[in-house]
């Protein structure tokens, strides 16, 4: 049976794509930890805490931007000093707190699904 020429194969871990293009799957490229930098500080200028001053979420709303933006700079400094695995899993976590804050009413991100997951 011939597969598609679009189909994806999986070998010794990497993906074929196209049968012509090889992406490794189990290295994080400069490129890669780039792209999810700069995703993840669009997402921290977009956003507006929603939650009323003086109000228990409000304190969490900073909170969960304050574990964001912790996450955010430790991500910056491990790819400087060349450790992309930590950036990468730092870079994620600060976006998963961005996300989580959105998608429980804590952010007004305007409903931008396209840099948060949002409930509906």
């Amino acid at each position: 049976m011939i597969e598609p020429a679009c189909s994806l194969l999986k070998y010794a871990g990497e993906d074929t794509v196209n049968m012509k293009e090889t992406v490794r799957k189990d290295t994080i490229s400069d490129e890669k930890i780039e792209k999810y930098l700069q995703t993840t500080s669009r997402a921290l200028d977009a956003l507006r805490i929603a939650a009323p001053e003086r109000s228990f979420n409000r304190r969490m709303a900073e909170d969960f931007l304050k574990m964001a933006r912790s996450y955010f700079d430790d991500a910056l400094h491990f790819r400087e000093q060349g450790d992309l695995v930590n950036a990468f899993a730092s870079v994620n976590y600060a976006h998963g707190w961005l996300d989580c804050g959105a998608r429980i009413g804590l952010f007004d991100v305007g409903g931008d699904d396209q840099l948060f997951t949002l409930y509906e």
